[in-house]
């Protein structure tokens, strides 16, 4: 309960870094293209993660973990993109994607325990 708890906080907080994170991104076409996707894959981690700890079955819970191992990936995706671009600080981009990258292992670590 309480690692619940504490990845439901640090998927929040996640989502608030993904939210500043694409204020700051350009105002172009382009910009506003990545800004829309990385904002939705980043801020449905947390928003899943918390669903499945209220679901009511495990099939349930099984399916909303998958989907925010889906959504770390699709993230990560984007985060890679908007580090290619040089779109923002270098160190910031790469302290977001060593975030979303140990949220991804957590998620298939639990994917994967739930198959045992």
């Amino acid at each position: 309960l309480e690692f619940s708890k504490q990845l439901e906080k640090r998927t929040k907080r996640f989502a608030i870094e993904i939210i500043m994170l694409s204020s700051s991104l350009s105002n172009s076409a382009e910009g506003k293209v990545v800004r829309n996707q990385v904002t939705k894959a980043g801020t449905s981690i947390g928003a899943n993660y918390r669903e499945a700890n209220r679901s009511r079955s495990k099939a349930d819970f099984s399916n909303k973990i998958k989907i925010c191992e889906s959504e770390a990936s699709e993230t990560k995706y984007w985060l890679e993109i908007i580090d290619d671009l040089n779109w923002v600080d270098a160190k910031r981009i790469k302290v977001i994607i060593e975030e979303v990258t140990e949220m991804l292992a957590i998620f298939t670590s639990i994917i994967k325990n739930l198959k045992h």
